[in-house]
């Protein structure tokens, strides 16, 4: 079968189609004929020379959708024809990939399998980080950052199906536009405006209950001066640097709550606790078509590296997809 590996460290000139075996599924497991990848930016590290956990391959892809062709002993939720989205240790970028069976979704009625494609990093970050560990609620408002990737867009739709209040930032009048498009309370430009004061004017100076945050850095002390007592901050990326500077007096003269988390290390058994809750929450709303994943454009398995240049680039407005031709 045809799949993308990097050769070595480096750009997205290093991502190669090679030739490997078919995989088999183990216990637990199915095998998956791949219809679609999502692209996301932990692939773009493990290209750049970001180590992989022990024991997974190294065909890139964190996420895919297609059709169950095989299922591995114990396995009784999937059978050979179900069409499901799976989250991946990796080996999505392929035209066969396996997963844990307990990691897979069924893909609702009237969602493609290539917009499938673009759920399961969204839904499983967003569930966790905004709705567990960030406990966002109906009324409560979410300040959203990088609102028009495809986590970030995605986690606006489910905020505002969970009745809260969203005020996201993008760059740009297009991103500004689809979030506009999206529901959300209030879109902020952040190449012209400071979203502190927008903040600030939209709660009339509260503050926003909960802040999901991709960039660190210096942004963070601002999210901190645009939260309300008893706000939660729940950082999901870096994209500014690890490294921030921190009033303690703020965090405790405001009551704040600083979390995170990252996806790919969880264990399996925490993996598929969470897809049992994704089930129950965010199926509906996709089957009803409330919320959906938004693609920014579908290019071919071949098209890796293009893809890539594209999320390093911000280009994107919603997921970038890798079709896979059947």
């Amino acid at each position: 079968m045809k799949a993308v590996i990097a050769r070595e460290p480096g750009g997205p000139e290093v991502l190669h189609c090679v030739e490997r075996p078919m995989p088999i599924p183990e216990a637990g497991e199915v095998l998956i004929r791949v219809a679609a990848a999502g692209v996301n930016r932990p692939d773009l590290m493990q290209r750049s020379g970001a180590p992989i956990p022990p024991g997974v391959t190294d065909v890139l892809g964190l996420e895919a959708a297609g059709i169950v062709v095989a299922v591995g002993r114990g396995v009784d939720e999937f059978a050979p024809g179900d069409h499901v989205m799976a989250l991946l240790s990796g080996g999505g970028y392929a035209e066969y990939c396996v997963a844990q069976a307990a990691h897979c979704l069924p893909v609702p009625v009237g969602l493609s399998l290539e917009d499938a494609a673009g759920v399961p990093e969204a839904a499983f970050t967003v569930w966790h980080n905004l709705f567990e560990l960030g406990r966002l609620r109906s009324g409560d408002s979410v300040l959203i950052h990088g609102a028009a990737s495809g986590v970030g867009s995605f986690a606006v739709q489910c905020a505002h199906a969970a009745g809260a209040r969203v005020i996201a930032t993008a760059g740009g009048a297009q991103k500004v536009t689809m979030l506009h498009a999206l529901g959300v309370w209030r879109a902020v430009n952040r190449h012209t405006e400071d979203f502190v004061e927008v903040v600030n004017d939209c709660t009339e100076g509260r503050g926003v209950d909960v802040v999901l945050d991709n960039v660190g850095g210096p942004y963070v002390a601002r999210n901190l001066a645009a939260m309300a007592m008893g706000g939660r901050h729940v950082s999901l990326s870096f994209l500014q640097g690890a490294t921030i500077e921190l009033d303690l007096q703020v965090l405790m003269r405001k009551n704040l709550s600083l979390t995170s988390s990252t996806l790919r290390p969880k264990s399996h058994a925490e993996k598929a606790r969470l897809a049992v809750c994704i089930r129950s929450r965010f199926l509906p709303w996709l089957a009803s078509g409330l919320v959906r994943p938004q693609i920014h454009t579908q290019l071919p398995l071949l098209q890796a590296a293009e893809a890539h240049r594209l999320l390093e680039a911000n280009a994107n407005v919603g997921k970038v997809v890798l079709t896979v031709a059947q």
